[in-house]
């Protein structure tokens, strides 16, 4: 028997120590090569360790949570053969073909934000656990039968925990994966069977605060504690923006489905240029206010790993179906964990909103070091006095929804604020603005 001691190899350029997020083995598991050992998250990515040897933990490097450096002991495991401890230099490179998944650059966006309009069921991801699918279908009804554990992501095994369902009962409807809809339907076919109680009580549980949650925390902390926030909410009549939004998509031909957002990224983009201040970003040590010619449009959109904010590049550039692509193609990376690093910093202005969800009025926090943030809120149909063209009003159903925006005082008044707002009113109320050159 000889002991391998696997050191956590360089993952990153200029990366110096990497987080420990989540433990795939513990002392005492017996592991095969190539299988997963720990997720590293590092102020790039999270990467994925493999274990190069097969053999038995005899000891990991801490708790999820810790820090470990570069060239620091993370595995030791037991070997069946005579493997030198220093080994690990001519295996290290296996283990280093890591997958990366999240970028980390987080927003200080409200709480649960999301891209306005943006279909989550067509960017839900499905995380692969274990080996790749293709093995996972061969395997998976001999590991089931077998007593593995049942093959799920992270995102379902919480909510199956939090439930109270036993992944064991549950029969995956295609291949041997346990998905969404499988918790779904053993809901439903269990509920059939009589009348279910409202509810159980759940265990108390401390959850430590880790990976891209840690940083979330931290940078929203940062924000309202060095930025003095104000906010302003104004009442938009989108009316005639929803029927232009009705009749572009009814005429699009294969041009991908607009949603609003696309249209209120066009008119920021168009009123942005009369308010410089907006669209900055503030270095307080240096005590510079850059601002900024293009727009770089960050997109608050909600992931089963926290919320992250992808970037429209060069947005005041873009035309409405390029912004509704960009827009569909950022969301569905972040949610799939495959967005680049580059796409996921570097915003000059953020956007964002809780769709359906978005209430009265919000007051979303600045996404540091940026000096505003827009919120868009729910659109709802209330009677209003209308012009009847003769001089005299008339009561209308009108279609209306609130936007909120946030800016950091040191920098934008304000007057300014409420100047830059009432000019997007003005677009979007009066919509053939947005397509004028």
């Amino acid at each position: 028997m000889a002991k391998f001691i696997f050191k956590l190899p360089d993952i990153g350029e200029g990366i110096a120590e990497a987080e420990i997020v989540a433990w795939h083995v513990r002392v005492g598991d017996r592991v095969e090569e190539d299988a997963r050992l720990a997720d590293m998250m590092t102020d790039k990515a999270t990467v994925e360790m493999e274990s190069p040897v097969s053999g038995k933990v005899v000891e990991v490097a801490g708790e999820v949570g810790d820090v470990v450096a570069i060239g620091s002991p993370l595995v030791v495991i037991e070997t069946d053969g005579e493997e030198p401890e220093d080994a690990q230099e001519a295996l290290a490179p296996k283990s280093a073909e890591v997958t990366e998944r999240i970028e980390v650059e987080t927003s200080d966006a409200s709480d649960a934000d999301d891209a306005i309009a943006v279909d989550r069921e067509t960017a839900r991801p499905e995380l692969v656990e274990g080996r790749a699918e293709g093995d996972a279908r061969g395997s998976a009804d001999s590991s089931q039968a077998e007593g593995h554990k049942a093959l799920a992501s992270p995102a379902i095994r919480l909510r199956a925990k939090n439930l109270g369902i036993d992944l064991s009962e549950v029969k995956p409807a295609e291949d041997g994966r346990i998905r969404h809809a499988d918790l779904d339907a053993f809901l439903s076919y269990n509920a059939s069977a009589g009348f279910a109680p409202p509810g159980k009580a759940r265990a108390d549980e401390a959850i430590k605060v880790v990976g891209l949650r840690r940083r979330i925390a931290e940078n929203m902390a940062a924000s309202k504690r060095n930025i003095p926030h104000f906010s302003y909410v104004e009442e938009c009549d989108v009316t005639e923006l929803e029927k232009l939004r009705a009749d572009l998509n009814a005429n699009r031909g294969n041009k991908p489905k607009l949603t609003m957002l696309p249209l209120l990224v066009t008119a920021i983009c168009r009123a942005v240029p009369d308010f410089p201040m907006i669209n900055a970003r503030y270095d307080d040590e240096a005590g510079i206010v850059m601002r900024h010619g293009a727009v770089h449009l960050g997109m608050a959109t909600q992931t089963e790993a926290g919320l992250m904010v992808p970037v429209i590049r060069d947005a005041q550039s873009k035309n409405l179906w390029q912004l509704a692509r960009e827009i569909a193609r950022l969301a569905e990376a972040a949610r799939e964990g495959k967005a680049k690093p580059d796409e996921l910093s570097g915003s000059t202005l953020t956007i964002t909103s809780l769709g359906p969800l978005g209430g009265v009025a919000t007051t979303p926090v600045i996404n540091r070091p940026e000096v505003a943030i827009i919120g868009p809120n729910r659109i709802v149909e209330r009677p209003m006095f209308v012009s009847d063209g003769m001089g005299g009003e008339r009561i209308e159903k009108r279609k209306l929804m609130n936007l909120s925006i946030s800016c950091d005082h040191r920098v934008v008044d304000g007057y300014d604020a409420a100047a830059f707002v009432q000019a997007i009113k003005k677009l979007i109320e009066t919509p053939v603005l947005l397509l004028a050159d």
